[in-house]
């Protein structure tokens, strides 16, 4: 039998270094794309004379397809065990219905190809996610150090096309998403599968679906939605916000390089610090979520363009650190053999039920009440999230006294 050092350097040896690298590029690639159309594509419907509340809706109708499209892109990869084909397919098809978009100008056909284009783009992070923690599992490798990739991509893409974009105008927004995702395809395969270790358990149908009867898990599920509610809503219309209190594109573009940018030391400092139990790490969230609603109470209370860019940097001890704080507490709590449904499943915290919420309450608030209100409501949802995750928090200490060192592990995943 090999020992578990033998086995680190097994897996060490498999992965190649030139994978790992492109591991690292793929991140940095896909996140650039993602940002461009997160942070300027409310703008570009903007341009073409779409309300709000409108976009909103449309907004509101991807988290509505993810809902399904995560679950099951997720359960095709554990099944094939191959995160490598779903990320292809996705991409491809996120290309395909982009164009689709960018042709036409009538709401109605724009929001059923943007309904598609959700159906591949909400599995995206998820699978992603998946594919560093399968590929990494076995080695010295720490997840933060391949998904900081992603955090630069997402700032520095985000800052270098705002510039670019106001030169072309944003009604090419399509030239600069096109050259982003073509890469990303590109890389793509280039990328190790996800599968070059054999997982210790077998998928079957049954256990597929403990995933979804671990209370532990799904609480943390539910409350992560009261959390993330907030953060989409100003991901959403923070570009709009912006212009709004007199900002430019640029400086939208600054604005979506400050959420990520500081992400990059919080994530290796996670990597370096952070205990991988899941009390520990459930005390941690408490602390974020209070963070969040300081977040929350300065944006209520900022009154021009650059003070919401300066409150935007609190996003990465927020969402920078919950996000990855929440994906190492999943793979805790999900065998790994179903690590591709539990990150899908965790992924819906920030891309499902809330999703719809903000996409649709979002809308209507940010039309109807003045941004500070609309803020507070913002803050007060986090303070319900934060006690949320105090009794959570709770709850797990008593598990891991009744079970005992050994035995909580096992307990918290069922």
């Amino acid at each position: 039998m090999y020992s578990e050092g033998d086995e680190m350097i097994v897996s060490s040896l498999t992965v190649s270094r030139n994978m790992l690298r492109m591991l690292k590029v793929f991140n940095f690639v896909v996140y650039g794309a993602i940002a461009i159309y997160s942070t300027f594509f409310a703008l570009y419907l903007k341009e073409l004379g779409i309300s709000t509340v409108q976009i909103g809706l449309l907004v509101a109708g991807g988290p509505l397809v993810g809902l399904l499209a995560n679950p099951f892109w997720a359960y095709w990869a554990d099944r094939l065990r191959n995160n490598k084909v779903i990320l292809l397919i996705c991409l491809i098809g996120n290309f395909i219905c982009m164009q689709f978009v960018f042709m036409t100008q009538e709401y109605p056909v724009i929001f059923t190809c943007m309904l598609m284009f959700f159906a591949f783009q909400t599995p995206l992070f998820t699978q992603s996610n998946s594919l560093i923690l399968n590929v990494i599992e076995g080695t010295k490798h720490k997840f933060g150090e391949f998904r900081v990739w992603g955090s630069l991509g997402w700032a520095l893409i985000a800052v270098a096309a705002g510039p670019v974009i106001g030169w072309l105008g944003i009604s090419r927004l399509w030239i600069v998403f096109d050259v982003m995702m073509l890469f990303a395809i590109f890389f793509t395969f280039l990328m190790p599968s996800g599968n070059e270790r054999e997982l210790k358990g077998k998928f079957s149908n049954k256990g597929y679906l403990q995933v979804f009867k671990n209370k532990y898990f799904l609480l943390f599920v539910l409350l992560g939605v009261l959390i993330s509610i907030p953060n989409s809503i100003n991901m959403t219309f923070l570009g709009i916000h912006i212009r709004n209190l007199g900002g430019s594109d640029t400086l939208v573009g600054w604005s979506a390089f400050a959420t990520a940018i500081l992400e990059v030391p919080v994530f290796l400092l996670l990597d370096k610090y952070l205990k991988k139990k899941s009390q520990t790490m459930l005390g941690w969230l408490i602390i974020i979520c209070l963070l969040f609603s300081l977040r929350w109470l300065l944006m209520s209370l900022a009154a021009s363009a650059l003070q919401v860019v300066f409150v935007q940097l609190l996003h990465s001890v927020t969402f920078g650190g919950y996000y990855y704080i929440g994906t190492q507490l999943t793979s805790h709590l999900v065998p790994g053999e179903y690590r591709s449904s539990g990150q899908a499943v965790y992924g819906l915290t920030w891309g499902g039920i809330s999703g719809i919420a903000a996409g649709v309450l979002g809308g209507w608030m940010f039309e109807e009440l003045s941004s500070a209100v609309l803020y507070r409501i913002c803050l007060a949802a986090t303070v319900v999230g934060a006690f949320g995750f105090l009794l959570l928090w709770q709850f797990v200490r008593s598990a891991d006294s009744r079970h005992g060192v050994q035995g909580k592990a096992k307990s918290l995943q069922g």
